[in-house]
């Protein structure tokens, strides 16, 4: 180990940097950030370094010159940034001779320290360095971390501090505490968090350390939007809960790339509907989620796109409100906003629709029933879900009340994964052009004039 890592104390301290372009301007932001005295001093300083060391919360100097040895009075550690290597040499002996940490940028054999890659979620710091060999590889191991570390984590940290003493005092040993912490760790009072929700996340601690024992409560369900297809397109904190759940009950609509992530040793339930063919009717998904809740697992409820949005995510939500069982939902990129992005077709455009409207297409007894004359405004977005067999009934409804047949449609099959395809015709060709292809759903049919601009942004696959 060629540097020792330690997380040194500058807090109104006076920290020296010599230099005054971009480089010097990053490492003063660490530096202001942790709350130093920044004394810049460069013949030339970049205008956003000036307003930084002016707008700190601790004020600082600006001294456009020469560097000087009396520069270094009174400092703690010096950061040099310039071009001159005879300078930067001689900086960092005067620096070592005083014992005062120096770091010169892009230079490990002159530094006595050296800056890591920092992922930030204060007061918790993550900091990563290659000694000065690799710094791009250990920004690239940080920003995996910033995949991996929910922001919230820093709340966390806040919280748990605030019962250290608590703690110390209720448990004896340190044997003791480093359980009690590890099962408050792994446990609710860290979901609490991470959800927003601090009351009860500091409620239910003190009521564990109170008890001397950690007591958790009935399992939660978490309500997951899986997205259009393309696992790249999860959020953080799905991809953090399907990494975490005990059970999961998935849809049809969920892609095997995005299934593929969730935790291996998980139970798997498909509870999937196609049409015509409910693989678990809707009542009996809402009583295995109240169910599996109460035997304390943690249950993840995956559905394609987003849950609220056709999902029927809001009447599992009932259920499980109703049996007290608690729960969070992460919304999902849903179809509608995916498809039409990996197809090139803004949903919204200023020349040609100021709205959007999603409806589902679902054929019923060989009809569907929608507010028709609200879905032909000529500078309006439709976006029919689950219309593939009322294609044909969709463009002669649209048609019969007032659209123009020339109006744009593009259908989309399986959007954003390798198996995209989009058709592109009007709504009196769309139908023929669609009968003589093969097509598999899930689709999503775009009627608008925004579809003229598929064929000019169209940026996906080939």
């Amino acid at each position: 180990m060629q540097f020792l890592p330690i997380f040194l104390d500058v807090k109104s301290s006076v920290c020296l940097i010599v230099g005054g372009g971009e480089v010097a301007l990053r490492k003063a932001r660490m530096l202001a950030k942790s709350g130093a005295q920044l004394r810049v001093v460069a013949p030339r300083i970049n205008l956003s370094l000036s307003q930084l060391v002016d707008d700190a919360d601790c004020p600082g100097e600006i001294h456009e010159r020469e560097y000087l040895t009396s520069d270094l009075t009174d400092v703690a550690l010096v950061v040099v940034a310039t071009d001159d290597t005879q300078l930067n040499i001689a900086i960092s002996c005067q620096a070592k001779t005083q014992k005062i940490p120096v770091n010169v940028v892009d230079n490990p054999a002159l530094c006595s320290f050296v800056f890591p890659s920092v992922l930030d979620r204060s007061p918790l710091v993550v900091a990563i360095s290659s000694g000065g060999t690799s710094p791009v590889l250990a920004r690239h191991l940080r920003a995996r971390l910033e995949t991996l570390i929910p922001s919230g984590y820093g709340k966390l940290a806040q919280l748990l501090g605030k019962f250290r003493e608590p703690v110390k005092n209720r448990f004896k040993t340190l044997g003791q505490r480093r359980s009690f912490w590890e099962k408050v760790i792994s446990g609710s009072v860290t979901e609490l968090v991470l959800t927003g929700r601090l009351a009860e996340a500091e409620q239910q601690l003190s009521e564990w350390i109170d008890g001397g024992k950690v007591v958790e409560q009935a399992g939660e369900v978490y309500l997951v939007g899986g997205g259009p297809g393309d696992p790249d397109l999860l959020t953080f904190r799905a991809l953090r809960l399907m990494q975490q759940a005990d059970v999961v009950l998935y849809d049809r609509l969920v892609s095997p790339e995005v299934l593929a992530l969730v935790r291996k040793d998980a139970e798997q339930i498909n509870v999937g509907k196609a049409r015509d063919k409910h693989t678990v009717p809707q009542g009996d998904i809402n009583s295995m989620l109240v169910r599996l809740a109460k035997e304390g697992k943690k249950v993840l409820r995956l559905k394609g796109g987003d849950p609220f949005i056709f999902g029927r995510g809001g009447e599992e939500l009932e259920g499980l409100a109703d049996a007290g069982i608690p729960f969070q939902v992460v919304p999902g990129i849903t179809a509608a906003n995916g498809c039409a992005a990996y197809a090139g077709i803004p949903l919204t455009h200023r020349d040609y629709a100021q709205s959007v409207q999603f409806v589902t297409g679902h054929l019923k007894n060989n009809s569907i029933d929608l507010h028709w004359d609200e879905l032909v405004h000529e500078n309006h977005t439709v976006v029919f879900y689950m219309g593939l067999v009322g294609l044909p009934t969709i463009c002669q409804k649209l048609i019969e009340h007032g659209r123009d047949a020339e109006t744009p449609v593009a259908l989309v099959q399986k959007g954003t994964t390798d198996q995209q395809k989009v058709i592109v015709g009007t709504l009196d060709t769309i139908v023929e052009l669609v009968s003589a292809e093969v097509i598999r759903p899930p689709t999503l049919i775009i009627v608008g004039g925004v579809v003229n601009l598929a064929g000019k942004l169209s940026w996906y696959g080939s």
